[in-house]
């Protein structure tokens, strides 16, 4: 038996691959779940949480993983559910009746997260095709008591809340939606085939801001359409670790990519590739002077360094995406040019500084051909920095296939 396989599994040796992820990030208050399942001290006590999420790889069982680290106190979770959602759809409070499934937890209904851990699920026999989308149910008898808890905001995917124990439920009549994620961050898959995953660690423009909601059209959801059609790839998870306004070395969002590399892309099982597109927002939030944005231009390049070195003794190889534009953009674009010369010394170190096993080029990709400055307008969802759906199809495109093919 491979000493990956579950104890007593009888089953052909495999493992255990993360076929979804979302980044845990401290919950801001206008991103709290809404009154009244929020109020001080308490969140979504006595409540049913119902999410939905996309493994972007398939297998016959699954695990999943609850994430407290940022909460202020212990995560009690009384009972979690997993379910096909009905339709098939993201986004949708029913399931598909006769789909529920109980989760365990070393045998027990109901887990408690301490501060700053995470807990991982008993697997669960659950089938789950790659691309199809997954229903996580959790009632919380006691809700989380503190008001800091760990969620990710930027789900672009609808969740929905309900007072009473629905855990089992085949619908949630009346209840109220919010587009964030709650508690949990990742769905392993046990494969029996030679599934690994990549990781896109990046900003809003990996996060999706631009996208549609329900709709999964960021670029790593379109690039993970795209694996799965190239039979040299088809098994290939791809797990989104962008956080909106997140910074590489500078404070912003969440912690740094620094900060969060052991977590979000170390920690996940099965990574054989990393992307790293961000940067943006460290030279946007830094001064628009010469002296600063020098400054920035060293510290974004050995972070990159940093990023690839340590990537590298896990095994993993790491791709570099060039930065896309962003002239036009009323907070970032600074009418001296500073940040955007900045820019362009990054993506010209990442071209050619030979740190990253190998180079995507977004800025090709999204600018327009006749202001390398700016967006394409067609790729351009308003704000001169992000994207549209069409925008993140073009920068999946532009992914060779062939840099996840593995090689004997």
């Amino acid at each position: 038996m491979s000493r990956n396989a579950p104890s007593g599994d009888p089953r052909p040796p495999g493992r255990w691959v993360h076929a979804w992820a979302s980044a845990p990030q401290p919950t801001a208050p206008d991103n709290m779940p809404p009154a009244p399942f929020t109020r001080a001290g308490l969140v979504l006590a006595g409540t049913t949480l119902r999410q939905t999420v996309r493994p972007s790889t398939g297998g016959d069982r699954i695990r999943l993983r609850f994430s407290n680290a940022f909460g202020g106190a212990p995560l009690p979770l009384t009972a979690v559910t997993a379910a096909l959602p009905a339709g098939g759809r993201a986004g949708v409070a029913a399931v598909e009746p006769g789909s529920v499934r109980p989760v365990t937890f070393r045998d027990r209904a109901s887990v408690v997260v301490p501060v700053g851990a995470q807990v991982v699920s008993d697997p669960l026999d659950f089938p789950v095709a790659a691309g199809a989308d997954l229903t996580v149910t959790v009632f919380l008898a006691d809700g989380q008591a503190s008001d800091s808890i760990t969620s990710h905001p930027g789900s672009r995917t609808t969740s929905h809340l309900l007072a009473g124990d629905h855990a089992e439920a085949d619908d949630l009549p009346g209840a109220t939606t919010t587009d964030h994620w709650y508690f949990l961050s990742g769905v392993e898959v046990w494969s029996e085939r030679a599934a690994s995953a990549v990781v896109t660690l990046g900003d809003s423009l990996t996060d999706g801001r631009g996208s549609t909601t329900n709709g999964n059209d960021r670029w790593p959801d379109r690039l993970s359409t795209r694996l799965r059609s190239h039979p040299a790839t088809a098994d290939v998870a791809v797990l989104n670790q962008g956080i909106g306004g997140n910074g590489v070395v500078s404070e912003g969002i969440g912690p740094t990519a620094l900060a969060r590399l052991d977590r979000d892309v170390l920690a996940q099982t099965g990574v054989a590739w990393l992307v790293v597109f961000e940067g943006v927002n460290d030279i946007c939030t830094t001064a628009a002077t010469a002296e600063a944005q020098e400054r920035v231009v060293e510290d974004l390049c050995a972070a990159y360094e940093q990023i690839v070195v340590r990537a590298h003794a896990h095994g993993i190889a790491v791709y570099g995406a060039t930065l896309a534009p962003l002239g036009g953009n009323e907070a970032y674009d600074d009418p001296d040019g500073h940040r955007e010369a900045s820019r362009q010394a990054v993506n010209g170190w990442i071209r050619a500084g030979g740190v990253f096993d190998a180079v995507l080029d977004f800025d090709v990709a999204a600018r327009d051909p006749r202001d390398h400055r700016r967006l394409l307008p067609a790729y351009d969802d308003g704000d001169h920095l992000h994207l549209t759906p069409a925008g993140y199809r073009a920068l999946a495109d532009a992914v060779p296939l062939e840099l996840f093919e593995r090689r004997s």
